[in-house]
């Protein structure tokens, strides 16, 4: 691969520790610059003067450089150093350059030592007033950057090059410097050799996440939304430092300028490419902090999104954006806090939202690419709470938010006033996201994206705070979000940030304490977080325990570094993460092996992708890894059950899997991910149910679907964790919580009856043998329900508990608002609960799985074969024992 200059920077810069620090290079693919927005030339601002009538050197007479060589293009070839030609527009700022050549003069070169193509000294007429004089040129490399071994020399950052000399008409002078890594750098600089008072003359590019990438090894530049264009060049490859800008300070801006007298004070050469005169009162190269602004569109036209673009000459555009519909009353009282949703689009709204970093003297345009019009701002003329009419008018900007304050803010627990973690979200008035410091405005909820401690509910940002944060808030009204699982009261609520506050406390309650009655709560499945992070995410969504396992997806391996390191614990104790691995076949089925101790079971997949690499064989089976996490004390979870659903049927009938991970989707339970389920349990199978998220991006939380696991007096670790999930004391849920008794028995009891017993039951349905025999509903929705029943059983059979809320879909899975209890078994002597069609469909499952595995996989060695088929065959033979002692001939 070949270095580009986009490829330094901070990032790089440890890559480099303990080597020769790197040159960087620039890819040229010819002369052109990559300009500014195309904004119209303001001749009211600046006045670029052309210097063909004073050129003294072209690219051939400085000669070919070593360096140069590194710049890329044609220069990789002869060495020579090129600059863009012709007009140009640096970071705002016009120039009239020299033409395109490397034999056409059109640059001045001043030095000391004569040459025939440098000057010792020049004078430029310029007969106008200026407050700054902008430069564009370079210096040649500096050799003390790259000392040979038994040197020992200094940099020469600040050496003067030459004096820029103002004269008045009166005839007095002002004499200003130019210097290295001040007023001028070299054609290209090694990470830390930025310039003190110029700039690469490309802007820094804001980037968008969804911006395609010329190169993937770029993905990590893209998350920062910014390219950084200091070092070399922009996202396209194009140079972006030579030459640099400097915008030199004219003392007495209201008396006329005779002229500009450059006179060398070095040997080493200064290279002057272009001068404009700038007649504003500040740098136009310091921009102000980023401002939000609002425009009011000449007409109601925010559905067509594409239609407006929005530039400014001196600055940077960082976002656009129209907000979708808040209603803060309706928003206050909406029953989904915290739960997410879509943004719905106002229909017929004229304001279009902009992020602007500019200078003060910066003009902002808007233009409407449909009717060809555009529409001037000048951003120092806006006043607060007040909108500037533009020019000409027909469209409005107002700046919002100007007035800020930073804020200290702490989360305490409404009982104890002690810091606790949460999941929170500042409002402006408008509806915009302000997350606290060290959280992502614009959070990347794609595949393996981002795993940071931000959450994406559908088009709902939220950030993971531990109890304390800083934050900047507009004075005036924000909007508060924050939720801390299920168990606490989701808060939604309005706060007034006064000019002069410093200090911020909320205050979250809680709804009801089901770890002091002896429950913990888990989710089974998350990938690619940190162990640390993930406690951060469990204590913020009210989870005891985090399962996170690593993984092989192809040729890429996830958290396989934290498997070695065990168990991590919050200080307190009641958050644990423990890391244990998915093993996975893209046909057979996909195990979450939880708690192992000792060696990781290896390998985490076989047999081909989309799981393991091409090629890979089928190392193992589902059974073979079953039994590996039982010897070292691990549990066995058919994660996201029961897909995909082929061995896991054998596993299940030779009783290898400890419990299924069920996913509500919709409002009712009649899919397959539950009838599945419920067909194994009416064949006497005793399988758990659990939550878990497998959580693969920021779009779902931890904790969206979770376990609770009922320990009773046994104090929390993942061994009575596993204990409690093996007895079957358990519920999954998205939201609700869920309790079950049965005749004073809980789920994944046991319970001896005559034929004809009944018992009680209460919540919403009562589930006997997957039939709803009992319900209760609200249909105004409640937060609480009771249902007590009597069922009559005519024989051995299975009950449970299930609810549902007509609310949701939540996250961006669509996850339905639901709970489902364990069973509680009842047997009854001498009748064997068994299900004849339920036994035919495993047997058609195993019979396609050791289809597959014969004709299909790809094999190790005989041995192995011979085991991965072994597991259909004594399954086979089981459920054909089952159905013959049953009378039914299959």
């Amino acid at each position: 691969m070949t270095n580009s200059p986009s490829q330094w920077s901070r990032r790089n810069f440890l890559r480099t520790m303990g080597g020769a620090m790197p040159t960087l290079k620039l890819v040229l693919e010819g002369t052109a610059a990559r300009a500014n927005p195309p904004l119209a030339e303001n001749p009211e601002k600046f006045k670029p003067i052309d210097l063909a009538p004073h050129f003294t050197a072209s690219s051939l007479d400085l000669g070919p450089r070593e360096q140069a060589k590194e710049l890329g293009g044609a220069s990789a070839q002869d060495g020579l150093i090129r600059t863009p030609a012709g007009k140009q527009n640096f970071r705002g700022i016009p120039f009239w350059l020299g033409p395109e050549g490397t034999e056409k003069k059109n640059w001045v070169v001043l030095a000391k030592q004569n040459s025939p193509w440098s000057r010792q000294s020049l004078e430029i007429p310029l007969g106008q007033k200026a407050g700054f004089i902008c430069l564009a040129g370079f210096c040649d490399w500096d050799s003390n950057e790259s000392p040979s071994p038994n040197e020992d020399v200094i940099e020469k950052v600040g050496q003067s090059l030459a004096d820029a000399i103002l004269i008045y008409e009166d005839g007095t002078e002002k004499i200003l410097p130019i210097r290295r890594r001040f007023e001028v750098n070299a054609p290209s600089i090694s990470w830390g050799h930025q310039s003190f008072a110029s700039l690469a003359h490309v802007e820094d590019t804001p980037r968008k996440l969804s911006d395609p990438l010329n190169d993937a090894l770029q993905w990590g530049d893209l998350q920062t939304s910014v390219w950084e264009n200091t070092y070399g060049a922009g996202p396209d490859g194009k140079p972006s430092t030579l030459p640099w800008i400097c915008a030199l300070a004219n003392a007495e801006p209201t008396r006329v300028l005779k002229g500009l007298r450059l006179k060398a004070t070095s040997d080493d050469p200064l290279v002057l490419c272009g001068l404009t005169l700038f007649e504003g009162h500040e740098n136009p190269l310091r921009y102000e902090r980023l401002s939000l602004y609002r425009i009011t569109l000449p007409e109601p036209a925010a559905e067509d999104k594409q239609r407006w673009k929005v530039e400014v000459d001196l600055g940077v555009v960082a976002r656009t954006y129209f907000l979708s519909s808040f209603e803060p009353e309706t928003w206050l009282s909406a029953p989904d806090k915290g739960l997410g949703a879509r943004d719905k689009p106002v229909q017929g709204s004229r304001y279009l939202y902009a992020e602007v970093t500019a200078s003060s003297e910066a003009t902002l345009s808007l233009s409407d690419t449909k009717k060809g019009k555009q529409y001037a701002f000048d951003l120092g003329g806006i006043v607060p709470n007040r909108e500037l009419e533009a020019r000409p008018s027909g469209s409005r900007i107002e700046i919002l938010e100007r007035d800020k304050v930073w804020l200290q803010g702490q989360v305490v627990d409404g009982a104890t006033q002690k810091p606790t973690p949460v999941r929170l979200a500042f409002r402006s008035r408008e509806g915009r996201y302000i997350p606290p410091y060290g959280h992502r405005a614009e959070i990347n909820d794609g595949w393996f994206q981002d795993y940071g401690a931000d959450v994406k509910l559908m088009d709902t940002s939220f950030a993971y705070v531990d109890g304390t944060f800083q934050v900047e808030l507009p004075v005036g009204e924000v909007y508060l979000e924050m939720t801390k699982g299920f168990e606490y009261v989701p808060v939604r609520k309005k706060l007034k940030i006064e000019p002069h506050q410093r200090e911020l406390k909320l205050e979250v309650s809680r709804l009801t304490d089901f770890r002091s009655q002896g429950w913990v709560t888990a989710d089974t499945h998350v990938h690619f977080l940190s162990p640390t992070t993930a406690v951060l995410e469990g204590q913020a969504e009210g989870l005891n325990l985090i399962n996170l396992l690593a993984a092989q997806w192809g040729d890429l391996f996830t958290n396989v570094g934290d498997l070695s390191q065990g168990p991590l614990t919050s200080r307190d104790g009641e958050m644990m993460v423990w890391v244990g691995t998915e093993n996975r076949q893209h046909l057979l089925g996909h195990l979450g092996l939880l708690g192992v101790k000792g060696r990781p079971v290896f390998p985490m997949s076989a047999g081909g992708p989309g799981e393991s690499y091409l090629g890979d064989p089928l190392w193992s089976n589902l059974g073979d890894w079953t039994e590996a996490c039982r010897k070292r004390e691990g549990l066995v979870v058919a994660v996201h059950f029961p897909y995909p659903t082929a061995e896991l049927a054998a596993d299940i009938v030779l009783g290898k899997i400890d419990a299924v991970e069920l996913y509500p989707f919709g409002e009712h339970f009649n899919t397959l991910r539950f009838l599945d389920w419920y067909r194994y349990l009416n064949c006497g199978y005793r399988l758990p149910a659990v939550g878990g998220t497998d959580k693969m991006g920021a779009y779902m939380p931890a904790g969206a679907n979770r376990t609770y696991a009922y320990l009773g007096q046994d104090e929390f670790s993942f061994a009575n964790f596993a204990k409690a999930v093996r007895r079957g004391n358990t519920f999954m849920t998205t939201g609700p919580l869920l309790l079950l008794r049965a005749d004073g028995q809980m789920p994944g009891a046991e319970i001896k009856l005559g034929a004809g017993g009944g018992v009680p039951f209460h919540r919403l349905e009562v589930v006997l043998n997957g039939r709803v025999v009992a319900s209760r509903e609200e249909s105004a929705g409640s937060h609480e329900m009771t249902l007590r029943e009597k069922v009559s059983l005519s024989g051995s059979g299975w009950l449970a508990a299930r609810c549902a809320s007509k609310m949701g879909p939540t996250t961006g899975w669509g996850l339905g608002i639901q709970a489902h209890t364990s069973p509680v078994y009842v047997s009854v002597p001498g009748q064997e609960l068994f299900s004849a069609p339920a036994a035919s469909y495993f047997l058609t499952l195993i019979d396609g799985a050791e289809t597959w595995a014969r004709n299909l996989a790809t094999r190790a060695d005989p041995e192995r074969m011979a085991r991965a088929l072994q597991v259909f065959i004594d399954a086979r033979e089981h459920l054909h024992r089952r159905l013959h002692q049953h009378g039914i001939k299959h």
